[in-house]
């Protein structure tokens, strides 16, 4: 891959191009920021502490609503490493990432690689399916139907399950190139 590909892509050069020791650069933005921690702090509340269907449930649910929304709108105005063009993988950029993953050689990426960004957009998804699923078990026509609460759990059981997924990945990232990937979506900085 070319220098100017990888840079085109997000990729790291490493070794001899390798910027200051401590040097940072800005990659999440502040609406990323307050997205990622809002679904984190929305799904805890929602999953563990809050009783489903009473008003604070619901308020959360509408709270990652309208946090998704934006999230949504800002993928394809906002800044370069939230912009979904930055990030959707063709299958082919894909298949040449999983196959460096598993030789251990996959390239550190400054926005999120390949499978990361597989696994926000899975996640993004399923928070759309289970705001939906929420607000359609406050209506008439579905008030009481099963399925729909059934769905709603499924749904929300499975962002759990890829939600853990996901912080294992960034846990075993952060491993693997020295990178303490939970506190750059605190601040938003990367290693350059």
């Amino acid at each position: 891959m070319s220098r100017q590909t990888m840079e085109a892509e997000g990729v790291v050069p490493s070794a001899a191009n390798a910027p200051v020791a401590g040097a940072t650069v800005h990659v999440w933005d502040l609406l990323v920021r307050v997205f990622h921690w809002t679904v984190v702090t929305g799904c805890v509340l929602n999953l563990f502490i809050l009783d489903d269907g009473e008003l604070p449930h619901e308020v959360v649910g509408y709270a990652v609503a309208v946090a998704l929304s934006i999230r949504v709108v800002w993928g394809f105005i906002g800044t370069r490493h939230a912009r979904f063009a930055d990030f959707i993988p063709t299958p082919k950029r894909l298949a040449s990432y999983m196959s460096e993953l598993v030789k251990g050689r996959e390239p550190r990426t400054l926005g999120h690689n390949p499978a990361g960004a597989l696994m926000m957009l899975a996640l993004m998804v399923l928070l759309a399916g289970v705001c939906v699923t929420g607000w359609m078990m406050g209506l008439d026509a579905f008030w009481g139907e099963e399925w729909v609460e059934e769905l709603h759990g499924l749904v929300a059981n499975s962002i759990l399950v890829l939600a853990l997924l996901h912080a294992a990945a960034a846990l075993f990232e952060s491993w693997r190139h020295s990178e303490n990937l939970v506190w750059s979506m605190v601040t938003g900085r990367k290693r350059a």
